[in-house]
Order: structure tokens, then C-alpha cells, then sequence
């Protein structure tokens, strides 16, 4: 994983602007902190920082390839999984390697192929391949969504990078955000919607699109779908499908030259993931595999069981290490920690995020590094086998909106009321949300169920699931950390696509199909435990030092978040400390992270001097 960053300007030189250059570069430094490099050219400026995974030696960027006296140019971040494959097919139509690196494969591939290059890669990426003869940039991001890519156009001057603060400390380029960016973070936050980047000058490449620009113009293009279609297998072939798929998986996502663990939590996912790595490493005579947890001081004698949250981790966590004899690492995380850590997490992600589940992972993903350079997750299995309690409460189902985020209402009574005016939060989401069900692609003949089954699934993949990759991709990368996720796997995702509910959910559990394909894999103890999520902390310590902190920002005249807010209803609700009982996003967020968001926002208004323009 690496971070990149560039901009094409069709007008003016850019080798004048090397110092601009140097600044997004080490903007990204956290991205990369192995290597840096760049190419610059009359219109082209294109910027690498390293994270060495694969081929240290050989895979340095930005790499040049010379063909038949064009010089094409690439900077990525990203893996390939299937390199050895595609760079098999090159070798066979004649191509030659100097490298190992999976970048030498994909710049070949381009030039071979173009843009239909995408539809051969099996990875994670984002990468931007300048046509120095034609001047031409070609810029794509992954079918899923894994790995981010921002830009801003702007008169002649495009301008891209992995990051906001990448694009954030180019001259041309404002913090200026206007009345649906401040709608995306009142209204949809810690979400955003697919494209938008909060800044009104900037864009986000959505998933499985890439942009070309030339001199003519700029053009977007999107290369991958979901596509519906009738389910042909029976259950058992179903099952053995998962299985081979998710195997294959894990097993290509080990591929490095540095150390690789995994998150292990005890949940159903993570440790199906642990179970597939550790049993490739021990077939390849590797190992032991390393696992990683985390919890948080006093977290056991808090915790009271919940819908969302049913019970700790600990003790599954050392049933599954114990079962695959893994060498397990503990991290534990103190309230004053993750209080401080949301200043972090912030610039990490260059906007209010999911407060202390963004802080936490940052400091996780810290203790990780100190061990290992790639870690693999979890993430995603909910949104594709329907773990999520959405999927399965009527309450949920029914709801005529984002079902993660039912309090729109409950949001909006806390804004100030001329910014209500302004945004119109409730218009605002149901607009967002409206745009999304139009585009699910339901397949003819579906009964009611499976096509709100259907919706609820697309929602997930292309709102929820992306939410917590851009938290994953952030908080580890800030600490030099990459995190790949198997279950997010193109291949598996088309599959459970058209799998049918009654299939998905099998047994009358949810995630049915995947607890089916595991069995003999997992400890039965671990295999039908109830779903529990990322863990989060109970300290009445954490709820405290948000609540102190927040009415400190509340009697600040300067604070920029106050004019926005009904200051009289949030200072009731920090003085009593109530928050939401019921998550007002995602499963986690309840009140102290309510508490927390604001004190997100407010740092952030600062920190990045934003301005309004509303």
C-alpha cells in the first residue's frame, strides 16, 4: 500500500512547482514512509510515497516503461492478487519483466490493454498512468471501493491523490465547503455519499469507475456493476462455493515480503479469516500466524449486554487462538488514550468520522505495526451475507430509509434552526436515499421480500460497507499499517449477490450459508455464537472526558462549531450526560459518540480552517 498524488495541467508548466510537488508527497508520508519519489514533466506531476509489501527492491514509483518511443508512467497504491497470473498472459504475448512487483504488471497490463486492463485484475487499488506522447492521464479505483482516490477539476488543472490533504495543500485547491457538504456531515456523517468529498472543490472517483483526461476534457467511466441474476446452484453447491471462494482468497492476500498477521476479534469473520491463514501458512511450512485484539482498560467490569452487543470477546478470542495455535497479542487501549486520540483520527481522515471506533483503530492499527507490515480483516461478511440486525428486524426493514441511520429527525433537532433551513437534513437524506434504490439492478419475477432483501443488500455494499472501509484504509494507513479484507473480494461479492435470502440465512441464523460453509473449520462455540461488532468502549471514564470536553468547546466564543448547533439542547444533553440510547448511526455510536462527533467537528472546522460558504 503506498500513498499517490498528482495533477495534470494542460496550460502551464508544472516543473516549476516542485515544491508543491514535495508537499502532497509528504502530506501522504504516513501512506508511505518506506520511499518516495516523483515524475515531473511540462504537464505532468505524478507523486509516490511507499509502503515496501512486495519486491522491496524492485517495485519503486513512480515507474516509467518506454514502448516504441512513448513513455507511459505510474503511480499506485494497491495489491494485486492475481499478478502471477496476468503477468503470465503478458509473457506469453511477448512482454518482459525487470521487476517482481505486482506495479510493473499493472503499468504492462495498461499498455497492452487499456482501460479493459480492470476487468484481468484481481486486487485492491487506485493508481493514475500518464501517457507522457499523448498527454493523457488514466486514473481508476476498485471494483469495491478498498482504496480511495480524490480529485479536483479545476479550469484546465487536475489535480488527484489517495487523500484530501494530499489535494488539500495544492495552491489551486480550497477548504471551502458549501451547503451539501455541511448535509453530508449533519445529516449522513460519519457516511458519505458515493462520489461526494465534503470539500466543495474536490470529487471522489466512485468505486469501479475510472476518469480519463485528456487534453479535449475529463470523462468518467464506470467499468464494473453487480448484475442480477437468477441463482442456479443448490444449497450444498452453494456452500462448497463459499468455501473455495473465501479460501482462495485469504490464501492470495498473504502474498508479501513482510510480516502478515490477522484481527482476530472471536466474531464469526475474523476468525474464519485467521482459520483459512493459518492453515496456508502451515501447508506452505510457514507460521506461526500472529493474531491481534483489541479491548480497553475496565471494559470487562462495564459491559452490559445489548441487541448490538450481546457479549465480550476475550474468551473466544482464546478459544480460536488456542484451537489454530496462533501467537496471540492483546492490545489494551486507556479512556484518557482514545480521548486524546480524536485529534488523530480526524487528520487521519481529513473530516469528522466515527469517533472513538475511528480513534481506537488508530491506535490498534499503532501497536500492529510494531509487529507487522500487513494485516488482514475481516470486514465486509456482514454486508454480503446479511449479518447486520437490518437485515433481520422488521423495525429495520420497513424503515423508508438508510436503515443504520433511522434518526434523521433526532439529528436535525440538534442543528441550529437557520442551518436547518439551510440543509434541509431530512429532505436531504431521503433525496440520497431515493437516488440509491433507483439504481439496483433487481432482477425480474423477484418477489416484495427479495427485492427489498435485494435493496438492503446494494444499500449496504455501496453505503455501509465503504463507510467503514474508508475508516479501515485511514486509520491503518496513518500509522503505515495495510489491511487487506478477503471477504471484499470481487469474486465472492458477485457470487452472494444473486444467492437468495432464504439461502443467505439458512438455518434461521443469520449468515446462515457462511456458518455453513465453516463448520469443521471453527470450534461449534465460536461458529454459532451471536453476531457481536468491533468492540467499543464502556469506561464511564471515555464518557466523561468527551462530555468535559464538549462543554469546554460549547463556552468557547471562537468555537466554529457552535453557531451551527442548538447550543441551549446540546448543552442540556453534556450537562446531563444523555445522549441517544439507541445507535444514531451504524451499531456503536450512542451517546458518548454523539458527544464525540461534535468535539470531531469542531476540531475539524479548525484544524483545516474551513470555510463556509453557504
Amino acid at each position: 500500500m503506498c500513498g499517490i498524488a498528482g495533477w495534470i495541467d494542460q496550460r502551464r508548466d508544472v516543473r516549476r512547482m516542485t515544491r508543491t510537488a514535495e508537499a502532497m508527497g509528504q502530506a501522504l508520508a504516513c501512506r508511505g514512509p518506506d520511499a518516495s519519489g516523483a515524475y515531473m514533466s511540462r504537464s505532468a506531476a505524478l507523486v509516490h510515497r511507499r509502503l515496501a509489501v512486495v519486491d522491496p527492491e524492485g517495485g519503486a514509483q513512480p515507474m516509467e516503461r518506454r514502448v516504441d518511443g512513448k513513455v507511459f508512467v505510474i503511480t499506485y497504491n494497491g495489491e494485486l492478487y492475481n499478478t502471477g497470473e496476468v503477468r503470465a498472459e503478458l509473457e506469453r504475448r511477448g512482454w518482459r519483466f525487470a521487476t517482481r512487483s505486482d506495479t510493473e504488471v499493472l503499468l504492462v497490463s495498461y499498455i497492452q490493454w487499456g482501460p479493459a486492463c480492470l476487468e484481468r485484475l484481481n486486487g485492491i487499488f487506485a493508481f493514475g498512468i500518464w501517457n507522457e506522447a499523448e498527454r493523457t492521464l488514466f486514473l481508476a479505483r476498485d471494483r469495491l471501493g478498498v482504496k480511495p482516490l480524490f480529485y479536483a477539476d479545476l479550469d484546465g488543472c487536475f489535480i488527484f491523490g489517495s487523500e484530501p490533504k494530499a489535494l488539500l495543500v495544492h495552491p489551486r485547491v480550497s477548504t471551502a465547503v458549501d451547503a451539501e457538504g455541511l448535509a453530508e456531515i449533519f445529516a449522513l456523517g460519519p457516511a458519505r455519499t458515493p462520489g461526494h468529498a465534503i470539500y466543495r472543490d474536490l470529487g471522489e472517483v466512485k468505486p469501479g469507475h475510472f476518469v480519463t483526461v485528456t487534453p479535449q476534457g475529463v470523462s468518467h467511466r464506470q467499468y464494473w456493476r453487480l448484475e442480477s441474476r437468477p441463482h442456479t446452484d443448490d444449497l450444498d453447491t452453494t456452500v462448497e462455493r463459499v468455501k473455495e471462494l473465501l479460501r482462495d482468497a485469504v490464501r492470495r492476500q498473504l502474498v508479501a515480503d513482510v510480516p502478515v498477521c490477522t484481527l482476530l476479534s472471536g466474531g464469526l469473520d475474523s476468525s474464519a479469516i485467521t482459520a483459512y491463514a493459518a492453515h496456508a501458512l502451515a501447508e506452505a511450512g510457514k507460521g506461526p500466524l500472529h493474531t491481534y485484539s483489541v479491548d480497553y482498560t475496565g471494559n470487562a467490569e462495564h459491559f452490559k449486554p445489548n441487541a448490538f452487543q450481546p457479549d465480550s470477546d476475550s474468551r473466544y478470542i482464546q478459544i480460536v487462538s488456542d484451537h489454530l495455535g496462533t501467537v496471540h497479542h492483546q492490545v489494551l487501549i486507556d479512556s484518557g488514550q482514545l480521548a486524546a486520540a480524536l485529534d488523530v483520527a480526524v487528520r487521519a481522515r481529513d473530516l469528522p468520522g466515527m469517533a472513538d471506533i475511528d480513534a481506537s483503530l488508530y491506535l490498534f492499527c499503532s501497536e500492529i505495526k510494531k509487529g507487522a507490515t500487513v494485516a488482514l480483516s475481516g470486514e465486509c461478511a456482514d454486508e454480503i451475507f446479511g449479518g447486520y440486525p437490518w437485515f433481520h428486524r422488521e423495525e429495520f426493514l420497513s424503515a423508508d430509509t438508510f436503515p443504520w441511520s433511522r434518526s434523521t429527525h433526532l439529528r436535525a433537532s440538534w442543528l441550529s434552526p437557520w442551518l436547518r433551513e439551510v440543509i434541509r437534513p431530512e429532505e436531504y437524506v431521503a433525496q440520497r436515499y431515493r437516488e440509491s434504490l433507483d439504481e439496483v439492478p433487481h432482477l425480474p419475477g423477484e418477489s416484495p421480500r427479495e427485492r427489498r432483501m435485494r435493496e438492503i443488500s446494494y444499500l449496504n455494499l455501496t453505503w455501509f460497507m465503504v463507510t467503514l472501509l474508508n475508516r479501515k484504509d485511514r486509520m491503518s494507513m496513518a500509522t503505515g499499517l495495510e489491511v487487506r479484507v478477503p471477504f471484499a473480494d470481487h469474486r465472492l461479492v458477485e457470487y452472494l449477490w444473486n444467492v437468495p435470502w432464504e439461502m443467505k440465512a439458512c438455518d434461521g441464523r443469520e449468515k446462515g450459508l457462511l456458518r455453513r460453509a465453516l463448520r469443521g473449520v471453527l470450534p461449534d462455540e465460536v461458529l454459532y455464537r451471536r453476531k457481536s461488532p468491533y468492540p467499543k468502549s464502556h469506561q464511564p471514564e471515555y464518557a466523561e472526558a468527551v462530555r468535559r470536553r464538549l462543554l469546554e468547546i460549547l463556552d468557547d466564543p471562537a468555537s466554529p462549531l457552535v453557531p451551527l448547533i442548538d447550543e441551549k439542547k446540546v448543552r442540556a444533553m453534556a450537562l446531563s450526560g444523555a445522549g441517544f440510547d439507541e445507535p444514531w448511526f451504524g451499531q456503536l455510536m450512542t451517546g458518548p459518540q454523539f458527544f464525540a462527533y461534535l468535539i470531531e467537528i469542531d476540531l475539524w472546522l479548525r484544524a483545516y480552517r474551513v470555510e463556509l460558504r453557504l
